[in-house]
């Protein structure tokens, strides 16, 4: 046993949660050794890559014309295929040791993922040098990093917001029982944000900003004591850059329409579960995971709207990934929750 272990540490497998805004790489016996931004710059006339994470990161907003920067990612689907390949490759090769390519690669994709995506998924890791290559649903894999056991005959109910899809799902005895996956997420609320400035203020602000507005002072509920923040941005009439100050209670103002959707879709879940998941569910309650959870108050809206118990996941970020390397270091034990796929 001791041999295998000490082998495995030696190994290059890996588990890789591919999302919409950030890709985290996790190794047995190492934990979570990247995470970073699904972000990639490179050469607009060869498409060479130039930088990845969070150098492209840093060049966002600054670059000339013949550089150009992307999030391969949409929506949780593969937007670029060359480009996703690239990245991929670079990351592993980060995390990786140089004389030996990455054996088997497990990775998390949305539940709504189609056939041709499943392929775009596992030809890019193949690609970036994998031998063996399988795929989990997104809820199933943070239920796992949450620690609930989805092999027991009881219903669990994971809400997990990342950056490009909101990924609902009742898991019990290792599959998913009912899902709903929507492309309303994390960027679609930054997107909020940089809509309400240009609508109500006349500013355009950039994508980075209203991210970080959204995070200091955004929410799902009034909060306890609201907050001003100062938004720096260009006036769309005179071309000028301009500072105003808005309320946490604008903010809210931006998000309620995603925020109503998301509310909206997990109380039709919860209409779809058959009576007995429910009644667990009603034990239980709802798990949070992915960035979104972190959104001010989410849990209580949700709380309010559903009059169940709600539960934040601890460090939601990296439930996915946790999980998703659970998996690959206890494959025989997983194989029930891997998705299966037409190609085998």
């Amino acid at each position: 046993m001791d041999f295998f272990r000490f082998f495995r540490l030696f190994s290059n497998d890996v588990a890789i949660d591919l999302g919409t805004a950030n890709t985290l790489i996790w190794m047995p016996g190492k934990g979570i050794v990247l995470n970073e931004p699904s972000i990639v710059a490179f050469d607009s006339s060869s498409r060479h890559i130039i930088a990845i994470g969070h150098d492209a990161q840093a060049m966002v907003g600054k670059t000339h014309r013949d550089i150009e920067i992307i999030r391969p990612m949409r929506d949780g689907a593969i937007a670029d295929f060359e480009i996703t390949e690239g990245m991929l490759r670079a990351f592993i090769r980060k995390v990786s040791l140089s004389w030996q390519p990455a054996r088997r690669i497990v990775v998390c994709v949305p539940s709504g993922i189609t056939e041709v995506e499943k392929r775009a998924v596992r030809d890019s890791c193949e690609h970036a040098g994998a031998k063996e290559v399988h795929l989990i649903a997104e809820p199933m894999a943070g239920a796992i990093g949450i620690g609930l056991n989805v092999h027991e005959p009881i219903g669990s109910m994971i809400v997990d917001i990342g950056g490009g899809t909101t990924e609902i799902a009742v898991i019990a005895l290792s599959g998913i029982v009912s899902d709903e996956s929507m492309r309303i997420a994390g960027d679609e609320m930054t997107a909020d944000v940089v809509q309400y400035f240009k609508r109500i203020h006349n500013i355009l602000i950039g994508d980075r900003t209203a991210e970080m507005i959204k995070c200091q002072v955004g929410s799902a509920v009034p909060l306890e004591e609201e907050v001003e923040v100062e938004v720096k941005g260009r006036d769309l009439i005179s071309g000028i850059p301009k500072m105003i100050r808005v309320s946490s209670e604008n903010i809210r103002e931006a998000l309620a329409e995603s925020v109503n959707e998301i509310v909206k879709s997990v109380l039709t879940l919860l209409e779809k579960t058959p009576p007995e998941l429910a009644a667990d569910i009603f034990d239980r309650g709802i798990m949070l995971s992915g960035g979104g959870a972190l959104l001010k108050g989410l849990d209580e809206r949700l709380r309010r709207e559903t009059s169940l118990p709600v539960h934040v996941a601890e460090d939601p970020l990296t439930a996915v990934v946790r999980g998703t390397g659970k998996v690959l270091e206890s494959l025989s034990d997983y194989s029930s929750v891997l998705i299966k796929s037409a190609r085998y």
